[in-house]
């Protein structure tokens, strides 16, 4: 059984996600430690969501429950939140529901910004990493391979992805109403990973020209030669704070680069600026959220973004929840089909052992060509494809239990017998043995 449990902008506010990106690490350790309930496990966590994608040993509804409630007491023990706090910013998805919410996210719909691009990528990540932490089980692979289909479809046949526009894109579309001349604005730009790079080129759109960059790492320089900027010294900090207007931050530490004093120092600093806009796109925060006290000095952190998100493009989006939903029902029915899957390959194999043992007969008595038992093999092969058809409809409509009652109560085959005598199949795996 699949279970997601999900906090997002929808449920929880910033200081929450926070803490649950900060102690990301702890929580997927903590959620494998858990392998008596939880068998495989992909966790997501971007600026404004944390999601853990579960794999769950019991599928029945009281051990539903049970799983549930374990693994919110893990998130909550490992992140140090308060198992009621949690549960009340938090929602909990399970089965079929699960798939739907997933594809929905990668395809941008429960974004901030309808429709932006960086969650693709960053739900790719997510599997990528689990990949690699050898957590992810077959149903896992395969949710997460047909959410990454689902989203290029929609970006392939709707506008949305281009109506829709990133947290970077968002908050500088706030910041123009402050930018009278962008050539003109000197620019700090605070981090060095892919954040920075597409904040860099969202300020060169708007025809910045004058942009430096500081690393809390050291990897200015690296960063500064690779996209033609210059690099901040690691000790010039508070210089480059006060001869900047606009300072766009999106580094990955933990703690604070720009606190209250660091910035209080910038302006003191002779020829320092009178005002400065101050753009906070961590998560965790970069940015102390009291530097807003100082005079001169304005805040928009992601939270005061996410007040601002545009509505989204109706026509758009619905032309994508539209996608998403019949990827969600093709997934159902994928899933559904699985229940008739070792029923089909019982009966094919009970079929194709009876015809050998025929075959071999014939052989026995002088009888056999390779014509005929290639004409023979060929008979079995359609004389399946009804039953395997059926079989499929049957599973789909919620009632897989009739064929598999069928194929006891006509050929006396024990599928459940013929499941645990072969060895474990993974779910494509399972499908090409049974067409």
């Amino acid at each position: 059984m699949l279970l997601c449990f999900s906090s997002s902008h929808r449920t929880a506010d910033f200081d929450l996600l926070e803490r649950l990106e900060r102690h990301a690490p702890a929580i997927t350790a903590a959620l494998s430690e858990h392998s008596d309930i939880v068998s495989g496990s992909v966790v997501l966590a971007t600026c404004n969501r944390f999601e853990a994608y579960l794999e769950i040993d019991e599928p029945l509804p009281a051990a539903r429950a049970v799983s549930t409630e374990a693994v919110l007491g893990a998130v909550s023990s490992a992140a140090g939140i308060d198992p009621d706090t949690l549960r009340a910013a938090s929602a909990v998805y399970s089965d079929h529901a699960v798939a739907e919410h997933l594809f929905a996210v990668t395809s941008g719909l429960e974004s901030v910004v309808v429709g932006e691009g960086e969650i693709a990528g960053q739900v790719r990540r997510a599997l990528e990493s689990a990949r690699a932490a050898g957590s992810v089980t077959s149903e896992l692979e395969r949710v997460f391979q047909v959410a990454s289909r689902t989203s290029r479809g929609v970006k392939n046949r709707t506008g949305i992805m281009s109506a829709g526009r990133s947290m970077v894109r968002l908050a500088l579309d706030l910041a123009e109403s402050r930018v009278s001349d962008w050539s003109q604005t000197r620019v700090l730009l605070v981090g060095t990973g892919k954040y920075a790079g597409a904040s860099l080129a969202a300020l060169r759109d708007r025809g910045a020209t004058d942009v430096r960059v500081y690393s809390p790492s050291g990897r200015a320089p690296k960063f500064a030669r690779s996209h033609d900027i210059l690099p901040v010294a690691s000790d010039g900090l508070v210089d480059a704070l006060a001869e900047s207007d606009l300072v766009v931050t999106c580094s990955a530490v933990t703690d604070y680069v720009l606190t209250r004093s660091v910035l209080a120092e910038a302006l003191t600093r002779p020829g320092a600026l009178e005002r400065r806009l101050v753009i906070d796109l961590g998560l965790p925060r970069n940015v102390d959220p009291a530097v807003s006290e100082l005079l001169g000095v304005e805040l928009l952190d992601l939270e005061t973004i996410t007040l601002h998100a545009p509505l989204k493009e109706l026509q758009a989006a619905d032309d994508a929840r539209s996608i998403v939903d019949a990827a969600a029902a093709e997934y159902r029915a994928r899933t559904a089909e699985q229940a008739v899957t070792p029923a089909l390959v019982a009966l094919r194999k009970h079929v194709f052992d009876v015809l050998d043992a025929e075959i071999d007969r014939a052989r026995g008595r002088g009888d056999g060509s390779e014509q005929t038992e290639a004409a023979l093999r060929h008979l079995a092969g359609v004389l399946l494809h009804t039953p395997s058809v059926r079989a499929r409809e049957l599973a789909r409509n919620g009632d897989a239990s009739a064929f598999v009652d069928g194929v006891a109560a006509l050929f006396g085959v024990d599928v459940e017998a013929e499941a645990a005598s072969r060895p474990r199949l993974s779910a494509v795996d399972d499908e090409s043995a049974a067409s």
